[in-house]
């Protein structure tokens, strides 16, 4: 028993150092460094409020608070972009890890994923002051359901991590595939509109989309005090589960023979 609880925290302690190592790695060579993690959102948010706001008209008297919006959602998608594809890619990006020494390969996914939740902190510093400037006070169920919204996101992309990180090895293709449906993913959420634009039964079949639903209601229950039923949120709990094992089970399944095809 004691053997199990020191390996757990053994693995703890690697899926850390992982995570930490990636992200001081990411930035070393740039001239801004870490201020990268804050300014790409931030310029993404500027291009698009312009071009939504301005030219689109999404914004204006009868939505104020659409910054606000835009804003939150960019940072959730980004969030969500960068944890699916560092960790589809988290295997052969360490090769070496894989072929050389023996390290639990959950632990490198997990570990690559983790570096996309570090960027999502500090952009919540940056989500904060435009709060402030707008001079919007979340209300406290709303600041608790967003972070949980938040962390449904990202057991959402560690378990779509987990399914493709085994696949990336044999088929590369896979990354410039997932790019592309990125943006796909982007434009059929509500990110850069608000759902209310949808027709009625154009939205119920927005909000079948687990990613468009978290998005929608975490801007939701920040923004405006509003929050997905009791019901929906227990069927959106059951279908990550229920992804989060398979995808741990196809894990499994392949990782034993990564090793060799990288």
């Amino acid at each position: 028993m004691i053997k199990t609880s020191k390996s757990h925290e053994n693995y703890r302690e690697l899926v850390w150092r992982l995570a930490k190592t990636d992200f001081k790695l990411r930035y070393h060579a740039s001239v801004l460094g870490y201020v990268w993690v804050i300014l790409k959102p931030l310029l993404l948010f500027m291009i698009m409020n312009f071009v939504f706001s301005h030219l689109f008209n999404l914004g204006g008297p009868n939505n104020p608070y659409y910054p606000l919006e835009l804003l939150t959602a960019i940072l959730l998608f980004q969030f969500f972009a960068e944890a699916t594809m560092t960790g589809m890619m988290s295997l052969v990006s360490k090769a070496q890890l894989v072929t050389k020494i023996y390290v639990p390969r959950w632990t490198i996914v997990l570990g690559s994923t983790m570096n996309a939740l570090f960027i999502y902190g500090m952009n919540l510093i940056v989500l904060a002051g435009f709060f402030v400037v707008y001079h919007k006070m979340p209300s406290l169920l709303g600041i608790f359901m967003f972070i949980t919204y938040s962390i449904i996101l990202y057991v959402l992309a560690v378990a779509f991590s987990f399914l493709t990180a085994p696949f990336y090895v044999r088929f590369r293709d896979l990354g410039n595939t997932w790019e592309v449906l990125l943006q796909l993913v982007m434009y059929s959420a509500p990110v850069v509109y608000p759902l209310s634009l949808m027709p009625f039964k154009i939205q119920s079949l927005i909000l079948m989309n687990p990613f468009a639903f978290l998005i929608h209601f975490a801007k939701q229950a920040l923004i405006y005090d509003h929050y997905a039923t009791f019901g929906h949120f227990v069927w959106l709990l059951l279908g990550i589960i229920f992804a989060v094992f398979l995808a741990f089970l196809v894990f499994r399944k392949y990782e034993k023979t990564v090793a060799e095809l990288i």
